[in-house]
């Protein structure tokens, strides 16, 4: 655990679990062996990283194995789910709820079940506006290329 950091009532931290400086982790979120948080990310409250592809009752897996890799300045709602072996890319947002069942790209803006692209987040996080060079935010007036 990095510096600087806040870890919430109720999140579970397991070993070989990497996070990054200013990292902000809300209660009851589940961090599992394997996952990587960048520095200056955001995980919301009862975020759950998925660690078995095909769980049964009957069967005791090997689940050291899934690797995440959550990217500098990205932001994961209250409540989604990261599938096994889900990368989320630098400065990406992942809406609250959401299934993430694939790899983010960076600054990607994903919601729903399963999470699908709906547009493109800032650094300061929010959605930004499509322009004929790139992306514009309108908060901090940065215009971005992705």
């Amino acid at each position: 655990v990095g510096e600087n950091c806040v870890i919430g009532n109720g999140v579970f931290i397991d070993r070989k679990v990497v996070i990054g400086n200013n990292v902000r982790i809300m209660n009851k979120a589940l961090i599992y062996r394997g996952v990587e948080i960048g520095d200056d990310c955001f995980v919301g409250p009862a975020v759950c990283f998925i660690n078995d592809k095909n769980p049964r009752s009957h069967k005791t897996r090997d689940i050291s194995t899934p690797k995440w890799k959550i990217g500098r300045g990205a932001s994961i709602g209250a409540g989604a789910l990261i599938l096994c072996d889900v990368n989320i890319g630098k400065y990406a947002l992942v809406g609250a709820g959401a299934v993430v069942t694939k790899d983010v790209e960076p600054h990607g803006l994903v919601i729903g079940n399963p999470a699908r692209l709906v547009g493109y987040a800032c650094f300061c996080g929010e959605k930004l506006i499509k322009t004929a060079d790139g992306y514009y935010c309108g908060c901090c007036e940065k215009n971005i290329k992705i």
